[in-house]
């Protein structure tokens, strides 16, 4: 994993930018959309049918199989990920994110959320706040828990346009990245 993405994962900002893809890719409202905690990691997707029943996507944690398949769609490829055992398999368990202890833990996954009920163009700003305030945590100008109140404090402080064009995203990602720096220019001091 590269380092952007190993800190995502710590933040939980790669879920909160999976809830966002999900809600555009497949056309669904923010509340039709859930996030759990699989400790196991072997459970990786989950549809949830009008009759209730469930349709899983499952495999070992090794990220070849997504990539083989992203590489190979609409074809499958051998990936080199080890097969599932179902009878080596632990216990599969799944905890609410809002369970005691993960809303702290987890703080960048509501954030999809309120950018989800935002203003038209609040994921492209919350996408642009969490890659300078991830960059500034690498580059050591901010604390690990200061990531997640760069992108509330942007979230909160750039007046969302309703982008119609490619320009129109591109000076909302630049405004949100001069604001983005400005709450880390504070957050430095």
């Amino acid at each position: 994993m590269g380092r952007k993405i190993s800190v995502d994962s710590a933040t939980m900002m790669n879920k909160a930018l999976e809830v966002i893809e999900a809600r555009y890719l497949f056309g669904v409202s923010p509340d039709q959309l859930d996030v759990v905690i699989h400790p196991q990691s072997i459970v990786h997707s989950m549809v949830q049918y009008k009759d209730h029943s469930v349709v899983s996507q499952m495999g070992t944690p090794d990220m070849r199989g997504p990539i083989a398949y992203g590489l190979s769609w609409p074809e499958r490829i051998t990936s080199g990920a080890a097969a599932l055992d179902f009878h080596a398999l632990p216990a599969m368990t799944f905890e609410a994110i809002d369970a005691p202890g993960h809303t702290e833990r987890f703080p960048g996954l509501p954030l999809a959320w309120a950018a989800l009920r935002g203003p038209a163009g609040s994921c492209a700003v919350l996408n642009a706040s969490n890659e300078i305030g991830v960059a500034a945590f690498l580059e050591r100008r901010i604390r690990f828990d200061q990531i997640h109140r760069t992108n509330l404090e942007t979230l909160e402080a750039v007046t969302c346009s309703n982008p119609q064009s490619l320009d129109d995203l591109l000076d909302l990602d630049a405004r949100s990245r001069i604001a983005a720096e400005s709450v880390v220019s504070r957050l430095a001091r």
